[in-house]
């Protein structure tokens, strides 16, 4: 059994400067984790318990449906990325560096190239299939800013599988399975989560299964739209969602351009104009990069609608898009707060929301002008596409939708065959063809996931484990000095406790009952059993358990048992 004074683990009072986001200060505050460079931390006892803890769930429920656990080299030499072309690609995303050989190599970001690698010398039929490989191992990206602790760090440990299969019908099967197994995972860690559909991006095709995992937190990075009613959930990148009916101007009048000098947002127009934002239309201008290609691309949108990027880089099946800056906007004769699609030479494309028979306000292309009337279907020739970005209040076959923050903890999908083709991994099918085998990638943040269980769970005094991850289930507090009787008792009760399987710490430190009882808050452990003068007096026990604030007086005689059912 632990004993406090012995673990390594300083308690901090004040919130360290760096750290924003209550599972970063708190991490640090706790004593699970120590900063040692920028998105760099070492895990001290504590937090690698909790790390530990999170591991083997994974490990178990990956066991019961298949998948076998391999552990590939941190170091990946140049060639394999190559072979995909992401050496490159990726660029100063990987860390590289060069051997006294001359070899190219970096810290693994990923691991699709070395799987890859590894299948094609080990397999050659389909007989061997389906085949899912995983591995907890450490992950290096060399992020511009890493940030938030261990949510966003440079170094991290991450649970990655890949699957191999001879057709989509068996990649759908095991995708499925492993699907489920995320669902067991998160359940089983006692954390509120939610599966929403993803973008697949550029690693799977159009018909790929792709979902992530998100954790909901306040204080996530990431907006999920659901809707319980339709059934429907759904990242803010992938959400496919209608306006409510909208009163559009209906008007028929001839295109007329109007003095609207200065009124270059539509907020400021919307007032001019005492017109609201959805009777105008805003003009958006990018650039889309797909290898040595770059072009203009205009979308006009409804004037109180957001674009969705991620939608318009998939249509355009480009390899990067980004705003036109000023300057590229003026060498393109563009000018910028009265951009429209009238005689637009750019290719332009119009959200689906805008109503191609209804009146608009557009830009003039004209300095201090705007055209009044703009009808699509007449004055322009612009083609509609899903682009606007979903937002609260919208409606999912009729349902109205809201939206929550999420932290991304796990995300799967399908690879299809696009390394194995790169790298000519073949398999011999059942027909006795050679073919690429196709592929699903699934993912877990170690460490995201423990640091998003904190951003869930906590409150003004610290840290509330779920029991599944806590460090230890049960802080043993000697409220008594000198005591051989009450030392002895916590010795027993820890033995008994345990042989239970709720893990105990004697806290025996030679401190005061209030800095025992702050770091127990701090630390998060489920509960507490003090050992003081209630037992000294009355023969009585104090239990406190963390998440409920409850307070409880218990016998020697029914201590155990009764914890194991208030911790469950």
């Amino acid at each position: 059994m632990q004993k406090f004074s012995k673990l390594l683990c300083n308690t901090l009072k004040e919130v360290p400067n760096d750290a924003v986001i209550p599972s970063h200060q708190l991490m640090l505050r706790s004593g699970l984790v120590q900063k040692s460079g920028s998105g760099l931390y070492n895990l001290l006892p504590l937090g690698l318990r909790v790390i530990q803890k999170v591991e083997n769930i994974i490990r178990e429920e990956l066991n019961k449906v298949g998948c076998q656990e391999i552990n590939m080299s941190v170091v990946t030499p140049s060639e394999l990325w190559k072979e995909s072309f992401r050496w490159d690609e990726l660029g100063d995303l990987m860390l590289k560096f060069t051997d006294r050989s001359g070899r190219e190599s970096c810290v693994s970001p990923t691991n699709e190239e070395a799987v890859v690698d590894l299948f094609r010398k080990q397999v050659n039929s389909y007989k061997s299939l389906p085949l899912t490989l995983y591995q907890i191992n450490t992950k290096f990206r060399d992020e511009i800013r890493p940030r938030f602790g261990l949510m966003r760090c440079r170094e991290f440990v991450m649970k990655d599988a890949y699957s191999f299969h001879e057709n989509k019908l068996c990649l759908d099967k095991t995708y499925d399975q492993i699907h489920s197994a995320y669902e067991s995972i998160f359940k089983k860690m006692g954390l509120d989560f939610m599966v929403v559909e993803a973008d697949a991006g550029a690693m799977g095709g159009s018909d790929s299964k792709t979902h992530e995992f998100q954790v909901i937190a306040n204080s996530g990075e990431d907006e999920v739209v659901i809707s319980k009613e339709a059934n429907y959930a759904a990242n803010i990148e992938k959400a496919m969602t209608q306006r409510q009916p909208l009163d559009f101007d209906e008007s028929l009048d001839n295109l007329t351009e109007v003095s609207t000098p200065n009124q270059k947002t539509m907020e400021e127009l919307s007032v001019f104009l005492n017109k609201p934002l959805h009777h105008l239309l805003k003009s958006l201008i990018y650039i889309s990069v797909k290898g040595e290609k770059r072009d203009l691309v205009q979308v006009v949108l409804l004037g109180d609608d957001n674009l969705n990027e991620i939608k318009l880089k998939n249509h355009l099946s480009v390899d990067e898009i980004y705003p036109a800056t000023d300057s590229e906007l003026e060498k393109s004769g563009l000018v910028k707060g009265f951009i429209g699609p009238k005689g637009t030479p750019i290719k332009c494309f119009v959200d689906k929301s805008v109503s191609a028979t209804s009146a608009y306000v557009v830009g003039a292309n004209k300095q201090g002008c705007h055209f009044l009337n703009f009808i699509p279907d007449r004055d322009g020739k612009m083609s509609p596409v899903d682009l606007r970005l979903a937002k609260e209040g919208d409606l999912v076959n009729g349902a109205t939708v809201s939206i929550k923050r999420g932290i991304e903890v796990g995300h799967i999908f399908q690879l299809g065959d696009k390394y194995t083709k790169l790298m000519s991994a073949t398999i011999l099918n059942s027909e006795g063809k050679s073919v690429a085998p196709l592929m699903g990638c699934y993912g877990i943040g170690v460490g995201r996931t423990a640091a998003a269980a904190i951003e869930q769970s906590h409150d003004e005094k610290g840290i509330i484990w779920p029991k599944a991850i806590a460090p230890y289930h049960i802080s043993i507090i000697i409220a008594a000095k000198n005591n051989p009787e009450i030392n002895q008792l916590a010795e027993d009760i820890a033995t008994e406790c345990e042989a239970l399987g709720l893990e105990c710490i004697i806290d025996d430190r030679d401190v005061g009952i209030g800095f025992k009882f702050n770091d127990y808050e701090l630390i998060g452990f489920p509960s507490a059993i003090v050992l003081g003068k209630k037992w000294i007096n009355d023969k009585e026990i104090e239990v406190k358990m963390r998440r409920s604030g409850e307070t409880l007086t218990l016998t020697r005689d029914t201590i155990s048992d009764r914890l194991l059912e208030l911790i469950k």
